[in-house]
């Protein structure tokens, strides 16, 4: 799956406000036997997206209408658990460019920068801000400056930065996997090896 160049994105957003979201949840093991990143996004969340009938269950978040977007906002401690990348795979194939909580597991947080999905930690309080936005108005935006680090919500104007490894932001940029990273900076690879003959 090729990583998209990242820049700013104005998004509406899906809340789900569920603490310590582990990857099993996330993406459940049965699943995890495809050799490719395809198709991964249809079984996100799905013990918690349909019952035993295979029907959706109506008051998941996923499943109302009313929420859209390619932003999941997400309760503190989401991605712990088993480090299966699996689970970033699933976010990324259902359409989450950027998921905020106030805490990720680290693997997780890895995992995401390395698909291409940007993982926003945000303060506790700011993240229950996002949240009252959300019930107030489901269609409020959210923009995300990743150049400048920068998460704003856009009816209230409100903002918080947000850290990011320095080499990761410049591959998210560019749409840079590692190994495209390399092939970016080749010619000073190659001129560091002529330098060292």
């Amino acid at each position: 799956m090729p990583v998209s160049k990242f820049n700013t994105l104005y998004s509406r957003a899906v809340p789900m406000p569920i603490e310590n979201v582990d990857t099993d949840q996330i993406i459940p093991a049965r699943f995890l036997k495809a050799t490719t990143r395809d198709g991964f996004g249809e079984n996100l969340f799905r013990d918690w997206r349909y019952d035993g009938s295979n029907q959706p269950i109506k008051d998941f978040v996923l499943n109302n209408p009313v929420y859209k977007g390619e932003i999941l906002v997400a309760g503190k401690n989401f991605g712990c658990g088993s480090s299966r990348e699996h689970a970033a795979w699933a976010v990324g194939d259902y359409g989450f460019k950027v998921v905020i909580s106030s805490f990720f597991a680290d693997i997780f947080r890895n995992n995401s920068l390395n698909n291409g999905i940007l993982p926003i930690t945000v303060s506790p309080e700011f993240l229950d801000n996002i949240f009252c936005a959300i019930e107030v108005n489901p269609h409020v935006e959210l923009k995300v400056d990743l150049e400048k680090q920068l998460l704003t919500i856009v009816d209230t104007d409100e903002s918080t930065s947000f850290d990011i490894n320095g080499y990761k932001k410049k591959c998210l940029l560019n749409g840079y996997d590692d190994i495209d990273y390399l092939l970016s900076i080749k010619d000073k690879i190659g001129a560091f090896e002529a330098s060292r003959n």
